[in-house]
């Protein structure tokens, strides 16, 4: 059901499960948020899952197969992301030197002969600018179609205020033809007592929409999903996903796709103006 998508996990110092696979839960992802005071450390070992570690602010050592990383990241509406890829297998260890934040999302996935850790640094981090106008936002690829993941797909999405995304609204069910995928999404607002919506509708009827706060995650199991940002907050989420395929083809809600048509028009049209007033 999409009104049991919303899960609202207190902070704690540790590692928490935020939401999990099982019956009446997810099918293929698992998220979990590590909080650590500086000089605190923490393991991590799943035999049978990847995983991908985003951090969100804070400062500390990583390490795992054998490598070590130093990381810091401000915050993630000021600097760009680090993060870690871990196969099936891959113990981590984590020690931070300062209070830190980071988000855990696994899937199962099979022990890879020469499979290592990967860490992606704000200087390997994909920038796209997608939408226009009220729809424009920033999408940053984290792994997405790189070699070293199997399944999962990870990135952020930065929405100004006042903007949408995840529009037009898309979906990857597999319902229409595109690779069936599930998806999660974890929220921060800047200022973060505010808030978002997330919508999670589908063309039977069915339809919920969450207002998300800072630290909330939604879980996208099936349907369009398009999210929307108050005027005088940003927004911010960490999207993972994984199913049937490792290959990314959002299917849009085909009611909602004449607005690619409308900024094609808008786009000639001003071009035509311009050139007629430079005399062309």
């Amino acid at each position: 059901m999409l009104s049991d998508t919303l899960y609202r996990v207190p902070r704690q110092r540790g590692l928490s499960m935020i939401q999990s696979r099982g019956p009446a839960h997810a099918r293929e992802l698992t998220s979990r948020r590590l909080v650590l005071d500086g000089g605190q450390s923490a393991r991590f070992d799943e035999a049978n899952e990847e995983t991908v570690l985003v951090l969100q602010e804070g400062a500390g050592e990583l390490a795992a197969g054998g490598k070590g990383w130093n990381v810091s990241r401000t915050g993630v509406f000021s600097e760009r992301a680090t993060a870690l890829y871990l196969p099936a297998g891959a113990a981590l260890s984590v020690t931070a030197t300062s209070r830190m934040e980071a988000i855990l999302i696994s899937t199962p996935a099979p022990a890879r002969g020469g499979a290592e850790p990967v860490l992606v640094g704000p200087e390997d981090v994909r920038v796209n600018v997608r939408g226009r106008d009220h729809y424009t936002r920033e999408v940053h690829d984290l792994f997405v179609d790189d070699p070293y993941a199997a399944r999962l797909m990870v990135g952020e999405t930065f929405n100004p205020p006042g903007n949408w995304s995840s529009y037009p609204p898309h979906k990857h069910d597999g319902a229409d033809g595109e690779p069936r995928l599930e998806e999660v999404y974890h929220f921060r607002i800047a200022p973060a007592h505010g808030f978002a919506h997330q919508s999670l509708y589908t063309a039977a009827g069915e339809c919920v929409t969450h207002q998300v706060r800072d630290g909330d995650a939604v879980l996208l199991p099936y349907g369009y999903h398009p999210v929307s940002a108050p005027p005088g907050y940003r927004v911010y989420y960490l999207w993972a996903l994984a199913g049937e395929q490792r290959h990314l083809v959002p299917y849009e809600d085909p009611q909602h796709r004449w607005i690619h048509d409308a900024a094609n028009v808008e786009h000639v049209a001003t071009s035509t103006a311009a050139a007629r007033r430079a005399g062309l």
